[in-house]
């Protein structure tokens, strides 16, 4: 008998379906732009907005909308649109990585998450450059294009590539990650930024990151790749191996095995700045 209080199959692939659908729209409009040309909004110093990010995001939720009328919908520049009282919730971010974008550094990707009753079911990562789309359903792993994802094996922190990112508050707050990455350097075989959190934990997915850490994220920087992670055999936490939130202020994704020694780095880091 049919659990009334999860999604089908069926429904899920449904909406798989349309979320592919949306992200497929979207990346063909951010390549649109990086041929054509756009114009930069500043939110502040150092976060941007540009009319790709605003075009790619109204596709995506005419998308949505026309398969899903009552769906609630949270969207980066738009915010929270209710359908109504439902308890599905999509989750978009339709150009994470920005930055990269308006500077023509070729990493950045479209984002689609779905919840039901605040459980993220489905996600969908697409990073048009490289016409690489990551898709994960809860239950039922994570594949790249077809092809099933597991992280890395890397056992030990002194042998793991990470990777981090840093909050646009960096100039003007001492809760800026910067000690934490400094501990990290010494620690790790090396550490990468690439302004990217979604492909980030995606590549942590694929096994190309053995870890991933970072604060001040939204629930759209992560709902998607997170379920890649888990999806793939990989663990998250918050910087105190607590249970981790998409509405949450701090990450830890790993492939598991080096998990210990990530939190072990983030404590040690805070005990010594404290």
């Amino acid at each position: 008998m049919h659990d009334e209080s999860f999604p089908s199959d069926a429904e899920l692939e449904r909406a798989k379906a349309t979320a592919i659908e949306a992200a497929g729209i979207a990346g063909q409009i951010l390549l649109k732009y990086t041929r054509t040309g756009f114009q930069i909004e500043h939110k502040n110093a150092v976060n941007l907005v540009t009319d790709a990010d605003k075009e790619s995001e109204q596709a995506i939720i005419d998308t949505i909308r026309r398969a899903y009328p009552h769906h609630d919908i949270l969207a980066e520049e738009r915010g929270m649109e209710s359908g109504g009282t439902s308890p599905y919730k999509w989750i978009i971010d339709p150009l994470d990585g920005t930055t990269n974008f308006a500077h023509g550094f070729p990493v950045y990707c479209v984002s689609i998450g779905l919840e039901y009753r605040r459980r993220v079911l489905l996600g969908v990562v697409l990073d048009p450059t490289r016409s690489e789309l990551f898709v994960a359903v809860s239950g039922q792993g994570a594949t790249l294009n077809g092809t099933r994802l597991q992280v890395s094996q890397s056992s030990a922190l002194g042998a793991a590539l990470l990777v981090t990112g840093f909050a646009y508050d960096i100039r003007v707050s001492t809760h800026n990650n910067l000690n934490y990455f400094s501990s990290f350097c010494l620690r790790a075989r090396g550490v990468r930024r690439t302004g990217s959190a979604a492909l980030d934990l995606c590549y942590v997915a694929a096994g190309r990151f053995d870890g991933f850490w970072e604060m001040k994220l939204h629930s759209w920087d992560v709902a998607a790749g997170t379920l890649m992670v888990t999806e793939s055999g990989g663990r998250l936490s918050d910087f105190k191996g607590g249970a981790f939130s998409v509405y949450g202020d701090e990450i830890v994704a790993s492939n598991g095995s080096i998990h210990g020694e990530m939190l072990e780095v983030l404590r040690d880091a805070s005990l010594r700045k404290d």
